[in-house]
């Protein structure tokens, strides 16, 4: 175990591939000219606080780890920096005028267009790491960081093509954070999932004893160091991040470390905090004299210019660098000043990236072809898949070979493909969802399964914060491609923790798409257009449907679609017809629904036959309103039926976009039946059975419309 940075070397000076082809007097005036960029950038920006209106902050204190961090990265590897991480950049070889454009929230803003913070890079360049988007970072981008790293892994199995150095090094993973943040649950998933699976990645843990006013007596009963040695597998080192050749050595270490042995490793940077929290949270509001005195000792700036001059430079020319790097950043922030703000029509760009999937194609119902369950539909879709695509992947809780997911949904995919590519997970949503971003980062093509819809929550945080605002905030170059499958809805007595909709919450979340097949067909061609679109999907499964052994959901058994058809999302289908003389005699009423509501539906359509039409909608969001708003006009009268609690629902909001788009056409206010609205769903079957809509209630809601 590697206990400080003086204990390094097993590993000799040249595995990351860079050290020793230049001087270390050369790295060491490199090292002084970043901390000096970065220095004067933190003073430029406290001059100008006026013009620097937005939150930010900045890296001084932090100046020494980062920059021998970043100076050793190589192209071919994968960084997820903080927001904290500005001389990590530089020392990559990002410019000061580039970062920024980001902290004006520039047009040209090369990482988000003048959409997110100051140091909230993201990356695809060919001459440094690949940096994904990620969050704010105060915890949550380690479980996408470690995701990448388990995306290399997996490509590295497969032999797939990877990204590598000149003399076929092969790539790490930098997941820089902060002391604070490790402390969030979300790190003990990754640092978990980490060494179960001995990923190639470094966390970096910068340590400045502060969260923002909370200090690591306040918030901690152990450092990051100390805290790691309860990870078995998890490598370990202490570096002071203050000292520039220690912390280049450190970090040598590490990186060689992870280079060659493909395993991962903490290393805990103890650094000062010169600067403020962030530029809307005052130093002086909250930290004594001796406080801030105590950490102005251990500046890495004047001990790295102390170095120099030990080593020979003359005061000279440590001047002219200090004077260079002042009128260098006073002409970048100048140009940066002038650069033109974002264009407001701008707004609406890269929410989500093309589908290549816009039509219907393929073979829906093949000659001679089987019917099947809709959960024997989505596994052949699933095999047919990753037959196809050696990027796909598939894993959550107990879908592995052993059993093959609790509704057997999984059945012969780990047999199939081994556990390299189908496998169990613990019981981590946040790991299972939140990786995902990092995956496809990397590559690899990963579907996922969270067990009930009901467990979904622990992973909203990487679903809103990481996922779903990751193309917007990259301008595109990083949609998270991402295929979340989730068993959903009410039968038999599942209870309150098995039986819950989640279709509003999910829907709440700008940037996802949300699919809900009705039967097999649906199933099998809805899949394939979600695994093939770059953007992240929730696909709800509803678990009564799967087996259509619910009374009235024969229906949900269909011919299998062929191999190669594909049915694209936002596409709703008219499952039945109204009549075209009781549609001109004003007798007939629609129906909107999706999901168990299209068995209700035509359950109760039995009663009034030809004066209803039903409406699935297969695909939530994007919605196909153009059917939607033409089946209301068409028939006057309208019914939206689903499974949900009705009270601020995703029907509620669609009737008050149909009564606005429609009220013209409207013969009847809309009308709308859903579950009660209860907190949960109960146990008893007798009370389960009261809670939720059911064909008798649709019929008599059918009536009422039809007395209007």
């Amino acid at each position: 175990m590697f206990k400080d940075s003086t204990s390094v070397s097993t590993l000799k000076a040249g595995t990351n591939g860079q050290h020793g082809k230049r001087s270390e007097l050369a790295e060491l005036l490199a090292a002084y000219r970043w901390m000096c960029q970065a220095g004067r950038m933190a003073d430029t920006y406290e001059a100008n606080r006026a013009i620097c209106k937005y939150v930010h902050s900045t890296s001084r204190g932090h100046e020494a780890i980062q920059i021998a961090t970043g100076m050793q990265l190589q192209p071919w590897d994968f960084a997820s920096p903080y927001y904290r991480d500005e001389s990590m950049l530089l020392a990559m070889g990002f410019e000061p005028y580039e970062l920024m454009l980001q902290l004006l929230a520039k047009a040209d803003d090369p990482f988000s267009g003048g959409r997110s913070y100051y140091n909230h890079p993201n990356s695809r360049r060919p001459d440094k790491p690949r940096i994904p988007h990620q969050s704010s970072a105060t915890g949550m981008q380690v479980i996408p960081a470690t995701g990448m790293a388990q995306g290399v892994q997996y490509l590295e199995t497969i032999h797939a093509q990877l990204p590598a150095g000149p003399n076929g090094e092969l790539p790490v993973v930098l997941c820089s954070l902060g002391d604070g943040s490790v402390t969030e649950g979300e790190v003990s998933e990754a640092f978990q999932f980490a060494v179960l699976k001995q990923l190639p990645v470094i966390y970096l843990i910068q340590d400045n004893d502060w969260g923002i006013s909370v200090t690591a007596a306040e918030a901690r009963a152990m450092d990051a160091y100390e805290y790691a040695a309860g990870f078995k597998g998890l490598e370990r080192m202490r570096v002071d991040g203050s000292d520039f050749t220690a912390s280049y050595a450190a970090m040598e270490t590490a990186i060689g470390y992870v280079r060659q042995e493909r395993k991962p490793i903490l290393v805990q940077a103890h650094v000062p905090l010169l600067g403020h929290h962030t530029s809307g949270v005052r130093k002086e509001w909250y930290r004594t004299a001796e406080d801030l005195q105590k950490h102005a000792a251990n500046d890495p700036v004047p001990k790295l210019r102390a170095l120099l001059l030990k080593h020979g430079v003359t005061e000279a020319a440590l001047q002219e660098i200090e004077r260079t790097a002042a009128e260098d950043i006073e002409a970048a922030f100048t140009a940066a000043v002038k650069a033109a703000e974002p264009a407001p029509d701008t707004v609406r760009e890269h929410v989500f990236a093309p589908t290549p999937v816009t039509q219907e194609t393929g073979t829906r119902t093949p000659a001679n072809g089987n019917k099947v369950v809709m959960v024997d539909a989505a596994l052949h879709a699933v095999e047919e898949i990753m037959q196809q695509y050696p990027e796909a992947i598939f894993f959550g809780q107990d879908v592995g070979k052993r059993l093959g997911g609790v509704f057997r949904e999984a059945a012969t995919l780990g047999d199939k493909f081994g556990d390299h590519r189908v496998y169990n997970t613990a019981i981590q949503e946040a790991y299972i969802i939140g990786a995902t971003a990092g995956l496809s980062a990397t590559g690899v093509k990963p579907i996922v399964e969270i067990q009930f819809a009901d467990y979904i929550y622990p992973g909203f945080n990487q679903l809103v914060t990481e996922i779903s605002k990751s193309c917007y905030l990259s301008q595109g170059k990083f949609p998270v491609q991402t295929l979340i499958r989730v068993p959903i809805g009410a039968y038999g007595g599942g209870g309150p923790y098995h039986s819950g909709s989640i279709e509003s919450t999910l829907l709440s979340i700008k940037g996802i798409k949300v699919v809900y097949p009705s039967n097999a067909a649906d199933m099998k061609g809805l899949l394939k257009a979600a695994f093939l679109d770059p953007n992240p999907v929730v696909m709800l499964e509803h678990k009564g449907l799967y087996w259509s052994k619910v009374p009235g959901t024969q229906e949900a058994m269909t011919i299998e679609p062929a191999a190669d058809y594909v049915l694209p999302l936002g596409k709703a289908n008219v499952v039945l017809q109204a009549h075209p003389k009781d549609v001109q005699r004003g007798e007939s009423v629609c129906i909107i629904t999706y999901g168990m509501g299209v068995y209700w539906a035509r359950a109760a359509a039995r009663a009034f036959p030809g004066n209803v039409e039903i409406v699935d909608l297969r695909t939530l969001f994007p919605l196909d309103e153009e059917l939607v708003f033409q089946t209301v006009r068409k028939h006057g009268k309208c019914l939206l039926l689903t499974e949900e609690q009705l009270n601020n629902s995703f029907m509620q909001a669609l009737a008050g976009r149909i009564q606005k788009e429609c009220f013209r056409q409207l013969d009847a206010p809309v009308h709308m039946l859903g579950a009660l609205d209860l907190p949960a769903v109960a146990l008893n079957t007798g009370l389960e059975a009261a809670m939720l809509p059911n064909a008798a209630k649709v019929e008599a809601m059918i009536k009422e419309l039809m007395s209007c």
